[in-house]
């Protein structure tokens, strides 16, 4: 959830009440918010001992997809209309005195498909910047760049003084050596392919320069007259900058996703409209595609849900009229109203800065907030249900006991590891369909979902070297693989792994462990081809993880049941089973680690391990 610091004193003036911090906790908590700090009593510390200190802060928590609350102005429009002191506001749009024929046209060039496709744009007339409505404007920028525009990759936002600019403007893409401007902040031009090698330094935009910089063209804002406006998602330009005394404010949003394209858009004119002369009012732009196509910018039309009283009351336990939720959802921001065709729906208009909002479900979540959470009723459950865990974590509890009173220990280490880890560490090579990447991972050490519990258990062991000899651990957890066949293409199984670690290499004991795991789960040994029905047995493997000539590979004889469906049992875990001539099924590996595996875990001592897959004890009949 993000965090936003407002000004308290301005949050409590627009509000018309100086509340304690007690009694701000408890509206937050109502309205579905949390109070992280209050920082007055460290200004007031800060001011008795001279030093230099900003005006009291709220540091409040508001959900992820609570765009509308980012910044002081949205929260206190919401806390307003919660606490019954003011109506939602209905924007509108604000057309020049000629209409559509006199709006801003920007024109939008083929070759933006190659970069940042989508486009949109308003305009803020007549607005009127304090020092402090200024920077929340620029706050909220930023916070919407780190949000919902993922650090700008998926959207970046650029306001402009539109009385230093001359319409109509132009959307392009070049190459960077075709684009020169004064960024903001300098007043001598450079060209886009100097302004990445300078702002390879700066702290800031460093960040985004990967956004852009490997494509041979670069978007690019100009006005009539080829001054430049922006070049996104980098930086504006120095000759369109605002400031306080800016009047008519132009902003531009480029996206690679055009649905959060919108959401910005509609949220950055919405919010600041309130300091228009005419509040609440946005003037929009004409936007014109490549294809010859034109969409009028933003688009700031009501989406409508219906919601029936009976499901609201239904979900909450509550008998409510329709004309109650009504006064409950406009006290959301909402515009409901009850519907002439049915006694039990009301029809609500969701303003534009309600994107949250897909389904009747959420108009209830909302209808509860307003309610009251701490006001339902404790109602009794109807049906009766009983919890049991599933069976293939009553399986893993039976072998976590046995092994725990075995005297090892159980590690849990992340799901996620390096690729490094997951293959190469191991010996083992990366076949491109096996294991799941992070698209975009914000440290190496979390790149894909491991494939195998051993790198886990082998760090564990890294990070304990001190610990005395022998140390025994040991996981029973999930691992990921990549499976085409699945919806989600990816598919979890439960793997039990262990590592033993001592001055001797200890493969004796991994087997040991595992004849114990196979007794407590009445998994017979039996031997390669001597004709009993199931069981388990070992065999020489040639795992390059383990050291050669002391490998081996688990096979698991199915029972007669389901000796049809081996085939079928193959193909459903067909990533990391084999079948051999015999029709066993290979559900594990063990022995002796490889001293290079150790070494890449800088590990000292020998090393065994041993890991197989218990789903496959699931499909006994």
């Amino acid at each position: 959830m993000p965090t936003i610091s407002v000004d308290k004193a301005e949050l409590f003036e627009r509000l018309g009440h100086h509340y304690t911090t007690e009694e701000f906790d408890s509206l937050c908590f109502d309205y579905g918010l949390e109070l992280d700090e209050d920082t007055t009593a460290e200004v007031e510390a800060a001011i008795k001992k001279g030093l230099p200190a900003e005006r009291p802060q709220l540091k409040i928590e508001v959900p992820a997809n609570r765009y509308d609350l980012v910044c002081l102005e949205g929260i206190s429009r919401a806390l307003r209309a919660f606490l019954g002191k003011q109506d939602p506001p209905q924007y509108t749009l604000a057309y020049p005195p000629g209409g559509e024929k006199d709006l801003i046209t920007v024109t939008v060039s083929q070759e933006t498909q190659r970069i940042r496709p989508f486009f949109a744009c308003a305009v803020l007339r007549n607005i009127k910047f304090t020092p402090m409505s200024y920077a929340s404007f620029i706050d909220l920028q930023d916070k919407l760049h780190q949000n919902i525009g993922r650090r700008r990759s998926l959207v970046a936002i650029g306001t402009h003084d539109l009385d230093t600019l001359t319409p109509p403007f132009r959307y392009e893409a070049r190459t960077p050596t075709n684009i020169s401007f004064a960024p903001l902040g300098r007043e001598t031009a450079h060209t886009a392919a100097e302004l990445m090698q300078i702002y390879e330094s700066d702290k800031h935009l460093s960040r985004y320069l990967h956004i852009i910089r490997d494509s041979d063209v670069y978007p690019i804002i100009y006005d009539a007259k080829d001054h430049v406006l922006s070049m996104p998602p980098i930086i504006n330009s120095e000759h369109s900058k605002i400031t306080l005394e800016t009047k008519n404010v132009f902003i531009d949003t480029t996206a690679t996703d055009d649905t959060k394209l919108q959401i910005v858009i509609n949220m950055v004119a919405s919010m600041f409209s309130e300091y228009c002369a005419e509040p609440f009012t946005i003037e929009p732009c004409k936007i014109v595609f490549p294809d010859g196509s034109t969409r009028i910018s933003p688009d700031i039309t009501p989406r409508t849900v219906t919601a029936r009283a009976s499901y609201i009351n239904s979900c909450t336990s509550l008998s409510l009229t329709p004309s109650t939720i009504q006064s409950l959802l406009t006290r959301m921001t909402l515009s409901p109203t009850l519907s002439p065709d049915d006694p039990d729906a009301l029809i609500v208009s969701l303003p534009c800065t309600r994107p949250d909002i897909f389904h009747e479900v959420d108009i209830m979540e909302d209808a509860a907030v307003a309610y009251g959470f701490n006001n339902l009723p404790d109602i009794f459950p109807q049906t009766s249900t009983v919890a049991q865990p599933l069976p293939i974590s009553k399986l893993a509890d039976v072998i976590r006991r046995e092994w725990a009173m075995a005297g090892w220990v159980e590690a849990l280490p992340f799901i996620l590891c390096s690729h490094e880890e997951n293959f190469s560490f191991m010996n083992r090579p990366d076949p491109g369909s096996l294991a799941v990447k992070i698209a975009n991972p914000k440290t190496l050490e979390f790149q894909v979902v491991r494939t195998s519990l051993l790198p886990g258990l082998l760090k564990t062991i890294r990070e304990n070297r001190s610990h005395a000899l022998p140390v025994r651990v040991f996981e029973l957890s999930d691992v990921v693989f990549k499976d085409t066949s699945r919806e989600r293409q990816a598919r979890n199984e439960r793997h039990a792994g262990a590592v033993w670690c001592s001055r001797s290499a200890g493969f004796e004991v991994v087997h040991g462990l595992l004849d114990r795991a196979m007794k407590m789960l009445e998994v017979p040994r039996v031997g390669r081809g001597d004709g009993k029905d199931v069981g388990y047995y070992i065999k020489e493997g040639d795992d390059p993880a383990y050291f050669p000539g002391r490998a081996a590979t688990i096979y698991y004889r199915p029972p007669p049941s389901k000796t049809s469906k081996t085939g079928e049992l193959a193909d459903e875990l067909k990533n990391t089973l084999h079948i051999n001539q015999d029709r066993d099924i290979v559900i594990g590996t063990l022995g002796v680690l490889h001293p290079t595996v150790l070494e890449k875990f800088e590990i000292t001592y020998p090393c065994s391990a041993l890991e197989f897959n218990m789903e496959v004890f699931l499909k006994r009949s």
